[in-house]
């Protein structure tokens, strides 16, 4: 795998765990009743995601169009990564939703 694969997983990994540390950030700050902070860091989540799909999409564009990549283990964990943030970003939207019925309750 050459040079710039490798950087591109890595953009998808980087963007990824951002996303994951912004959605867990989330969570905290709706359980501590800082909704106004927690639909902010909702908001950095999926701008993150957003950038580390469409990434992932070019790539997948591309595929598609017959550049073929190698299978490495670096592309199976940036698609992991990728994946797991794209669930914690909507449970922890679910999660900061329950909290704010919570409080007017």
């Amino acid at each position: 795998m050459d040079e710039r694969m490798e950087l591109i997983f890595m953009e998808i990994i980087v963007n990824s765990g951002s996303c994951r540390s912004f959605s867990m950030e989330a969570i905290k700050y709706a359980k501590d009743g800082a909704f106004e902070q927690a639909d902010e860091a909702l908001k950095q989540a999926g701008e993150d995601i957003l950038k580390a799909h469409h990434v992932q999409t070019d790539l997948i564009q591309k595929e598609a169009g017959g550049e073929k990549q190698e299978l490495s283990m670096l592309m199976i964990h940036c698609q992991d990564q990728l994946m797991t943030s794209m669930l914690c970003k909507d449970l922890a939207a679910e999660f900061v939703d329950l909290y704010k019925k919570l409080s007017n309750g």
